[in-house]
């Protein structure tokens, strides 16, 4: 009896420690995994090829430009995001963290959308916006406005939407919980997904007439 739940631990351990390591970054085994796309290094760290460290700089761990406000003009929606993670700086790879800034014209929105990868965490420099997220079953909406200096974190994986509910620009600085946290537009997946979605299935989903999903598959 004792070996059965000896065994019977063991294995729940083993799943909870399988969990645990699949769900974050690998702990580092060494001071950095500069990221590169050479196929001939000899360490691949989680999805990336690490750099040889006697060939790393300073400019490994180095951006430029975040000061810069993003071109809005040009998103059907108003927003711009400039995302600095592990493909645009090589020295976060393996380092659980990504940075972007956001910026709204006014009334501008980022539009309801998920990172299946990563917690957000996000602070207003400038303006009010209107932030929110739902949970999953029941769909239960967080919502609040904020304004310059207020924070408001969005866990991983849940849909969440920021909106310029102000007259002027607003512009916001959000960190998250991995250096490669992914993109879901949730109107760009099910809208504009390449092929496109059957717009049968779409109608019946959004109980809407299908003329209506063939016109908004259009737009995207």
């Amino acid at each position: 009896m004792k070996k059965v739940v000896f065994y019977l631990v063991t294995v729940a351990l083993l799943a909870l420690a399988s969990s645990l390591a699949s769900a974050y970054d690998p702990s580092p085994l060494q001071d950095f995994c500069v990221a590169i796309n050479n196929t001939n290094s000899a360490v691949f760290v989680n999805g990336k090829f690490c750099k040889d460290p006697t060939l790393v700089t300073a400019n490994d761990f180095f951006f430029s430009g975040l000061n810069i406000p993003g071109n809005t003009a040009t998103n059907k929606v108003g927003s711009s995001v400039n995302l600095v993670n592990v493909d645009k700086l090589p020295g976060l790879n393996t380092l659980g963290i990504s940075l972007a800034r956001l910026d709204f014209a006014p009334y501008g929105l980022n539009p309801p959308h998920t990172h299946p990868r990563g917690t957000e965490l996000l602070v207003v420099i400038e303006g009010t916006l209107l932030v929110g997220f739902v949970t999953s079953n029941p769909n239960k909406l967080f919502t609040k406005v904020l304004n310059k200096g207020d924070v408001f974190v969005f866990p991983i994986g849940l849909i969440h939407f920021q909106f310029n509910i102000g007259q002027t620009n607003a512009v916001a600085f959000l960190g998250l919980s991995d250096p490669n946290p992914g993109l879901i537009t949730i109107a760009n997946a099910v809208f504009g997904s390449n092929p496109p979605i059957n717009p049968d299935v779409l109608a019946k989903a959004f109980q809407l007439d299908k003329n209506v999903v063939e016109y908004l598959q259009k737009q995207f």
